[in-house]
């Protein structure tokens, strides 16, 4: 299920507040200029199905996704634990970043978070399939699938050279580890 937990960034470990209605979480992340949303899709796919099929399923809402961002590609990111690279793909994500455009994704398949550090706040959504997150451009954030990483998720993007992250070199997202 879909999860908001927020904290004070001085306080890891005391949440101010959570939540699983995806209406309240929508509503919590709407100031900040983050984008969720809950897609009741009629498309089945199965984790081992390749990018182009998953792809091609999508095509309808990643053509009316694309058409609201102005997004130029879409491409597909799966992680799972065999993966030979999966914990150098999970540190890499945990170091708290920013990037010059917003960061959409959408969950086919498993789960992740996304850790957004804002005003003094760290604002933890526990993404799962299903669910749409668009987190703007220059917000620092990090992200955690866990130590057995699994999902499969669409990725949009207006910069079509994909996925661009800046490093803050910020200690933050080790005080703050995902909410599981």
């Amino acid at each position: 299920m879909s999860r908001l937990t927020i904290f004070a960034d001085t306080a890891p470990g005391t949440p101010l507040s959570t939540t699983e209605d995806a209406a309240q979480i929508q509503r919590e992340l709407v100031p900040l200029g983050v984008r969720f949303e809950r897609w009741d899709s009629p498309v089945e796919l199965s984790p081992s199905d390749d990018a182009e099929t998953i792809l091609a399923a999508y095509r309808p809402y990643l053509d009316g996704l694309m058409g609201e961002t102005g997004a130029g590609s879409a491409d597909v990111v799966k992680l799972t634990p065999d993966h030979p690279q999966a914990q150098a793909l999970r540190e890499k994500f945990l170091n708290e970043h920013i990037h010059t455009e917003d960061e959409v994704r959408f969950f086919v398949h498993g789960a992740g978070n996304f850790i957004m550090h804002v005003d003094g706040k760290i604002y933890d959504a526990h993404c799962v399939q299903g669910d749409l997150i668009s987190v703007p451009a220059n917000t620092k954030h990090w992200f955690d699938a866990g130590e057995k990483p699994f999902f499969t998720a669409l990725r949009v993007f207006t910069d079509t050279s994909g996925w661009v992250a800046h490093f803050t070199g910020e200690p933050i997202s080790e005080r703050f580890p995902a909410v599981v």
